[in-house]
């Protein structure tokens, strides 16, 4: 009964359909006179993913951890690569892309998953995908924990730097919002997008310096097929994002002429390209809005 009372007039009467702006603004409007919906969907979120096992959202800390450790073991012993603190230089990238995939995984099915409450009960779907990309941020925010005790645990890496990692964040969340806003719409009319996302993601990781990073290519630079590969890697939003993570919290490691590395602590990241997939991120955000908006009438006829 909560949701009918809530449900705006919009919905009772699209008589008169706004234009691309109006249906924006009637988005944001929704989201935010849903702000309580929302918090409770998240809420509900984090509680169900932690009654699920045993350890419960103690996952989230244990989750990317298992993570470093297995890819320590790969390339530090395995592949015998030579990184300093390489668990810290992973896990700065790993534990934003647990966010980015995770959010992306759970906000494709937020509309499908909610067939029977959305055939039931009228109110702004929207609100769904933006639940569940909330709910991936109380989820980082608990790896932040295991984040500063790996940075107390390596010496000359704690800095006034780290406090550039809400900036960063804040970026990513426009970003992912996008996306979630996106693929949650068209999962509905088609159901391949779910199972399409999971291979997309895995590509995309390797594919972001997450397990490497733009300094490897250094002694390459000379050759052109390199200097290509790596201006288009650079593009990739990820790129920009890990690289940012990655300069506030773990440093830059520069190789020398001589082949010898020489460790910088944190540093401020790239504002400019911050700045820029801002923007990018903001105009799409807006893009994704008004696709969903659009096809939002139709979610109860296709479902």
């Amino acid at each position: 009964m909560q949701f009918v009372h809530e449900a705006p007039v919009s919905f009772r009467s699209s008589a008169l359909r706004p234009g691309p702006l109006g249906l924006v603004a009637q988005a944001v409007r929704e989201v935010w006179s849903r702000r309580r919906l929302i918090q409770y969907l998240v809420r509900a979120d984090v509680k169900k993913k932690g009654s699920d096992t045993l350890l419960g959202n103690l996952w989230w800390v244990i989750d990317p951890l298992l993570q470093m450790v297995v890819y320590v073991v790969l390339f530090s012993i395995i592949f015998r690569r030579s990184q300093p603190d390489f668990p810290l230089f992973l896990f700065a990238a790993i534990l934003p892309w647990k966010w980015f995939g995770s959010s992306i995984g759970d906000a494709v099915t937020s509309v499908v998953s909610q067939e029977r409450l959305i055939k039931q009960i009228q109110f702004p779907k929207i609100v769904l995908p933006v639940a569940s990309v909330a709910a991936g941020v109380v989820n980082f925010a608990f790896g932040q924990i295991v984040l500063l005790g790996l940075l107390l645990l390596m010496p000359g890496h704690l800095s006034i730097h780290v406090l550039w990692i809400p900036v960063i964040a804040a970026v990513q969340f426009l970003f992912t919002l996008a996306l979630a806003l996106l693929t949650s719409a068209v999962n509905v009319f088609y159901r391949d997008v779910g199972n399409l996302t999971r291979h997309v993601l895995l590509l995309w990781f390797y594919l972001s310096p997450a397990l490497w990073s733009f300094e490897r290519f250094a002694d390459g630079q000379n050759n052109d097929v390199t200097r290509l590969g790596v201006a288009i890697l650079r593009l990739n939003p990820f790129a920009i994002l890990l690289d940012a993570y990655r300069t506030a919290i773990y440093g830059r490691v520069v190789t020398g002429a001589d082949g010898s590395d020489t460790f910088t602590p944190g540093q401020v990241p790239d504002l400019l390209a911050l700045g820029i997939l801002a923007l990018i991120s903001l105009a799409l955000v807006a893009g994704a809005t008004l696709l969903f908006k659009r096809l939002e009438p139709a979610f109860a006829k296709v479902l």
